[in-house]
């Protein structure tokens, strides 16, 4: 299972490699999952109704994990622990986060710089 961040579906509509072959390729080869998380961002992101209608033509076609209780315990300790070293992620990267380990996911994202920072996060960086 890949979960695709906001990222690299923004990527993917704007036709941008690497991520837009990324996404492309998890697909075809019907792995592709999104957040709840990812799905707001986007949605909350068009700013024409063309844009949020190729938005959702694009999530229809992709499954979105939603935020249990079980990933929300684990984001919470992502952002407690992470905040309390001072190098926290961000309430959005933190429930994406959540949501990838609870899942015991793979994240694809360009966002390296603070998904390193998650303990057991597996990521998938576009184009490698």
């Amino acid at each position: 299972m890949i979960i695709a961040d906001t990222d690299v579906l923004i990527d993917y509509l704007e036709g941008r490699d690497p991520g837009a072959e990324a996404v492309s390729l998890a697909l075809e080869r019907d792995q592709l999952y999104t957040t709840v998380i990812s799905y707001f961002e986007l949605l909350s992101g068009a700013r024409q109704p063309h844009e949020r209608d190729t938005i959702l033509v694009l999530l229809e076609s992709i499954s979105v994990l939603s935020l249990d209780l079980s990933a929300a315990r684990r984001a919470a300790d992502i952002r407690r622990q992470l905040e309390g070293t001072g190098r926290g992620i961000g309430m959005a990267d933190s429930l994406i986060a959540g949501i990838a380990l609870d899942s015991e996911a793979k994240l694809l994202t360009r966002n390296r710089r603070y998904f390193d920072r998650v303990s057991g996060l597996l990521l998938v960086a576009p184009g490698v």
